[in-house]
């Protein structure tokens, strides 16, 4: 299937991935998890939600915790340029069709709420409330010590169509899996706007539902700490993959899952992909080092589980990948 072309005049300017919001159905237990096993800080809380950031960023939160009777992604957050892109992204939705709307939330400024045309609840923002820096606050740090939001993943039933939308938003191609022969189709594709491999991973299978949301800790030894951690604090069987590193990224990773089974990805030691002919790698679906560069397969439920947008319904992808699978 075709490759994307770059695209660096889109309609509006999205500057990094951001934030994610997720449903939770235990706020305390979720609570617990990512402040004191993961170690996020938490900035605010009530009864119903729970901020929570890691500590390189400035801003006030990069995970909203919300109380909920049934567990799910409820927005993914990305950063825009300024508040002239915001109206510029609810021109283009217009024009597009897409449904969207102004709202006010906590902690943050004019924020554009859509619901892309494949499902995916997104929200747009320029401004956040700031916080002081805490990578420095050595005394804080626990768990992982996760210094930033990194990316998102999420399942496309329509893998394609999903892939060439967001470049059409300037989102830029850096790796993408394929089956092989002359009408190979893309399984996966990885895409950035901040220059490391990718804001946004779009992976084909039942969707829309988010795969996982990844934060960047300082080295490898910060994920292998956490495996200690989670093995002596009762969350053994909460740890699903890893770790190893990845071939695709060449990130050294590890796959959690919380306490509503939302997937959390800890990663560092990808790379560089700023310059604006940067061409992107291709992998093959048979490729062992594609999922592991050691060769070890992801299990079933890294293909099968994730988290569904809330009020979202799920389709069956267009087509199913022949993919290696862990017995």
């Amino acid at each position: 299937m075709p490759v994307p072309q770059h695209i660096f005049d889109p309609p509006f300017n999205i500057v990094r991935c951001s934030h994610v919001v997720l449903d939770v159905t235990n706020l305390n237990a979720s609570r617990e998890f990512y402040e004191n096993t993961v170690g996020l800080h938490v900035e605010d809380r009530d009864d119903n939600a729970v901020y929570l950031r890691g500590s390189e960023e400035h801003q006030h939160h990069s995970v909203v915790l919300r109380k909920a009777a049934v567990a799910a992604c409820n927005r993914i957050g990305f950063k825009v340029g300024n508040e002239q892109d915001l109206d510029k992204a609810a021109a283009f939705f217009s024009e597009n069709g897409i449904a969207y709307a102004f709202t006010e939330r906590p902690f943050q400024g004019r924020t554009l709420q859509a619901t892309d045309p494949f499902g995916f609840q997104i929200e747009l923002y320029a401004t956040m409330e700031k916080r002081p820096h805490l990578l420095r606050r050595y005394d804080l740090y626990k768990g992982c010590h996760p210094q930033r939001l990194d990316h998102f993943n999420i399942f496309a039933a329509e893998v394609q169509d999903t892939v060439d939308f967001y470049a059409r938003l300037g989102f830029r191609l850096t790796e993408y899996g394929e089956e092989d022969g002359p009408n190979g189709r893309i399984a996966a594709a990885w895409m950035h706007r901040k220059g490391n491999v990718h804001d946004l991973a779009i992976t084909n299978g039942k969707g829309p539902r988010l795969h996982h949301f990844a934060f960047w800790v300082p080295t490898a030894m910060n994920i292998l700490h956490l495996c200690d951690v989670m093995a002596s604090s009762g969350y053994l069987k909460n740890i699903e993959r890893g770790p190893g590193r990845h071939g695709i990224s060449n990130a050294f990773f590890l796959y959690v899952r919380d306490p509503d089974g939302h997937r959390l990805e800890l990663y560092t030691s990808d790379y560089f992909t700023g310059d604006h002919d940067h061409e992107p790698l291709r992998w093959s679906l048979k490729d062992p080092r594609r999922q592991t560069l050691w060769g070890a397969p992801a299990p079933r439920s890294w293909f099968e589980q994730g988290s569904p947008f809330s009020g979202q319904a799920i389709r069956e992808p267009q087509f199913v990948a022949d993919v290696t699978i862990a017995d």
